[in-house]
Order: structure tokens, then C-alpha cells, then sequence
């Protein structure tokens, strides 16, 4: 039972239908050198915390909010990571413990967004089956970040590639598509 949840996690991060995580942890993970790698641990972990929270509370029915409202709020997170991100790197270094906030906050938006599609898998053991579904969902953001990481030192540190210049390109890479994602589920609300 653990294990089939702990896939299902898994393969919900790195659904190309729902790329909307794979976005999210990229414009959260880019800003940092791959030599920083804990800070980003910390920071996929305080997502997966406010996701997990979100996640149960949505499946327990103690907090719902409308599905339109979440699927609009989803893309706007991206939207504003990838602004903190532009603006980060160009301005002084910011507090850590903002960024740290900003993952677990729109951590809870991310978990409320699939907890529609996840009550009706669940079974007889909501606990387990929440916290092997939230792993997997650690783990599936652990590989995007370890392949964002990967890339990153290549370019930055041997093909020479300006850090800043990384963090700005990929940003509003990761900013246009978020906002075509907006536009889509604007249209289709």
C-alpha cells in the first residue's frame, strides 16, 4: 500500500500533464549554485511540508477551496518565483527564510491542487497512503532539482555560462510558459 503511493507521488511530479511542479521546483531551485545544494533540500522540503498539510486538510475536508480558484493561484506562484528570481539575483541577497516561506506558502497552493484527483484513490489507511503519496512527491522533486543542478553547474562552471544570465534566461523561460498555463486555465474555467 506505502509502495503504490509512494509511486503515485512520484509519477505526479513528473507527469508531463502536470508540469506545473516541474516548473515551480525549477524557478525555485535555479537561483542557487550548485554548491548551495543543502539550501535547496531545505527549500524542496519546505514545499513538500506545505504541501503536505494542504494535501490532507483538502483530503480530510477540513479546508477546501474552489478548484478554479486553486488552478488560477497555481501558475500565479510560478509566475511570482520567476519575478523573485529576476529580482534577486539582480538586487542585494535577500534573507534565506523569505525564500524558505515562499516554497512552504505556495507549497499549500500546489497541495491543494490535486487533492480533487487523489480522494478518490484513497483507501481504508488515509495516513499512510498520504505520507507514502507526499514522499514520492519529495522524491520526484529531488530528481527535477538534481537535474536542474546538474545543468546548471555544467553550464555555469565549466561551459563558462554568466550565473546571473542563467538564473534571468531560464526564469522567464519557466515565466512565459506559467503565463501561457494561466491563459489556459483562465480560458477553460
Amino acid at each position: 500500500m506505502f509502495q503504490t503511493y509512494l509511486e503515485l507521488g512520484f509519477k505526479h511530479v513528473l507527469d508531463i500533464n502536470a508540469y506545473d511542479h516541474i516548473l515551480f521546483v525549477i524557478a525555485l531551485s535555479i537561483i542557487y549554485a550548485s554548491r548551495e545544494w543543502k539550501k535547496v533540500l531545505i527549500l524542496i522540503t519546505a514545499f513538500t511540508l506545505g504541501h503536505t498539510i494542504s494535501l490532507g486538510l483538502s483530503t480530510l475536508d477540513v479546508v477546501r477551496l474552489p478548484v478554479n480558484l486553486v488552478e488560477t493561484l497555481i501558475p500565479l506562484t510560478i509566475i511570482a518565483t520567476c519575478i523573485y528570481n529576476i529580482i534577486k539575483v539582480r538586487g542585494k541577497d535577500q534573507k534565506i527564510w523569505i525564500h524558505y516561506l515562499m516554497a512552504g506558502g505556495f507549497g499549500i497552493i500546489h497541495g491543494m491542487g490535486f487533492s480533487n484527483q487523489l480522494i478518490p484513490l484513497l483507501g481504508n489507511y488515509i495516513v499512510i497512503e498520504l505520507f507514502g503519496f507526499n514522499i514520492g512527491v519529495e522524491l520526484g522533486l529531488l530528481l527535477v532539482v538534481a537535474a536542474v543542478t546538474i545543468i546548471s553547474y555544467i553550464l555555469v562552471n565549466h561551459l563558462k555560462v554568466s550565473h546571473k544570465i542563467w538564473v534571468w534566461t531560464v526564469s522567464l523561460i519557466v515565466l512565459l510558459v506559467s503565463i501561457r498555463l494561466l491563459f489556459f486555465v483562465l480560458n477553460n474555467s
